[in-house]
């Protein structure tokens, strides 16, 4: 297996920059873009999430790699919660609500494994 050079290839921050681009796609849709304060800070944390791992990587360094990953794993949190918001407010609907839900969950599984694999070759 050969060694990940850039954070490009880490699958993780594939998937959490499809995450961040449906996040996107649906706070720009009726009541939620008009909700300021809640499609802001959905967008805020699932760019954080990515933007997280990114730097963490670049770091070149496995201690500050998980940390970041810590970082990004709770990013990932609040975007479930928000969601969980927009559910409850109508600005989602059950089928948003369960893709972005699924998708945001397999990123934290992803992020978690990375950083188990991290911190065994510390």
């Amino acid at each position: 297996m050969t060694p990940v050079e850039r954070f490009e290839d880490l699958i993780a921050w594939q998937k959490a920059r499809k995450l961040t681009a449906a996040v996107y796609q649906v706070t720009r849709q009726g009541d939620f873009a008009r909700d300021f304060g809640l499609s802001s800070q959905i967008q805020r944390a699932s760019v954080s999430v990515m933007s997280n791992i990114a730097e963490g990587f670049e770091r070149n360094n496995p201690g500050d790699f998980s940390r970041f990953l810590t970082i990004a794993k709770s990013s990932c949190a609040e975007v479930r919660a928000q969601l969980y918001v927009a559910l409850d407010v109508g600005y989602l609907n059950q089928g948003q609500f369960s893709e972005l839900m699924q998708q945001s969950t397999e990123v934290s599984r992803l992020i978690s494994g990375l950083k188990k694999s991290v911190e065994k070759n510390r």
